[in-house]
């Protein structure tokens, strides 16, 4: 069985040989302090897959379904230890030079109507023809349906979630009752660019024999607290503009729909599987005790789930990984359930423990099987090889190397 059959089957609880072994990526930090403990120098996060020894899950062929063209990605202060930036979405943002995690919002471009006009809306027009990158055919060619053996994916777009990043968490909250009118047609012309664009993209796609096995949304639009909009909102305002997007994707033979979203998003599932996604992701488990088994049991097979392995686990024992594993064992077997860790993993993290969990995952949830892919091998000549994770040491070393 190739990783596509394996994907298919896992999503409609079909007959599969064994579960998908995969994960949701590294901070870049993560990496960096791993490569002082063993994890080898050239191998980073657009390589790690293989060095792993992941199944293929990630890979897709998409066209610019949001703001097109970027702002210009500029610097705007450097004091040598900050860098403060104009992002290609025209939020202005701060981050540590050297060692950081999520950047800070200190400012942003879209804060009234007027700057929704000038700088937005007219980025949203799905019919300019550079949304169509040049190298489409060729990246359609390499994934048709008949040569390959691994799930593709497409980008489907983002409703809220990249609106909260253009104006801030603050500035969403608040044009939501200052002028309402506004937020829905910041909604409602975000949604007609995705349709737009993807109307465009399916039907090439379809001539050159591609059926994408499953469509990617991104709206992070919960925190610990729940959703970051009232409810009647979302089921008015986004609920409909995701049944447009779903029911566009089906026509053309795109069965999953992912959507990712951080926090508790247990208040949104209902309104999202009734707009036709499918699949949630990366199942955040928190404080709030959002996990696997408990989900599959309130909303049943027609959610699938995707990640739900609660990352702050593999910073403790190892007895406590592997109690994790078995726990969700069971899902894994049941299907529609594809485990990897609840967000990108952590610094805190120590290698070790990782190469702990990946191995002891294609165990139980692999089954051990022979066409599981081999896990690499440490660098025993890595500077903090063989000694205990300390990972002040390893930001003192990696500031004291990226300070020179």
């Amino acid at each position: 069985m190739n990783d596509r059959e394996r994907f298919l089957a896992v999503m409609d609880y079909g007959d599969f040989d064994r579960g998908i072994i995969q994960d949701f990526s590294y901070w870049d930090e993560t990496v960096d302090i791993w490569h002082l403990y063993g994890l080898p120098a050239d191998v980073d996060r657009s390589n790690s897959e293989a060095y792993f020894g992941l199944d293929s899950f990630w890979r897709g062929v998409g066209v610019r379904t949001m703001l097109w063209p970027p702002f210009e990605r500029k610097t705007l202060d450097d004091d040598g230890t900050h860098i403060t930036y104009q992002d290609s979405d025209g939020t202005i943002l701060k981050r540590h030079k050297y060692m950081s995690s999520i950047p800070e919002h200190i400012g942003h471009t879209l804060v009234d109507r007027q700057s929704w006009e000038e700088h937005y809306k007219w980025r949203l027009d799905p019919m300019r023809e550079d949304r169509l990158p040049d190298e489409l055919a060729d990246a359609l060619a390499a994934n048709a349906d008949a040569v390959r053996t691994w799930p593709l994916s497409t980008d489907a777009g983002s409703l809220f979630g990249r609106i909260r990043n253009w104006m801030g968490l603050l500035g969403v909250t608040y044009i939501q009752a200052d002028d309402p009118e506004l937020f829905a047609e910041m909604i409602s012309t975000v949604a007609d660019c995705i349709v737009g664009t993807l109307g465009r993209f399916l039907p090439m796609a379809g001539e050159a024999g591609v059926t994408f096995d499953r469509a990617n949304m991104w709206e992070d639009m919960s925190c610990a607290q729940g959703p970051l909009m009232p409810l009647q909102s979302f089921k008015d305002l986004l609920v409909p503009q995701y049944k447009r997007i779903s029911s566009l994707l089906r026509e053309h033979g795109c069965r999953f729909i992912m959507l990712d979203s951080d926090g508790d998003v247990r208040k949104l599932l209902p309104g999202w599987l009734e707009a036709g996604v499918n699949i949630t992701f990366p199942l955040e488990v928190g404080t709030w005790e959002q996990e696997p088994l408990g989900v599959r049991e309130r909303f049943g097979p027609e959610l699938r789930i995707c990640g739900g392995f609660d990352k702050h686990i593999l910073a403790r024992s190892t007895e406590d990984i592997a109690r994790e594993i078995d726990r969700l064992a069971p899902l894994v077997e049941q299907g529609g359930f594809v485990p990897f860790c609840d967000h990108r993993v952590p610094p805190d993290v120590p290698f070790d423990n990782y190469l702990f969990y990946i191995r002891r995952a294609k165990e139980v949830w692999g089954g051990g099987l022979d066409n599981l892919l081999p896990t690499g091998k440490p660098d025993t000549s890595a500077p903090l090889y063989g000694q205990p994770y300390d990972y002040n040491k390893a930001v003192d070393i990696l500031r004291t190397e990226g300070s020179r």
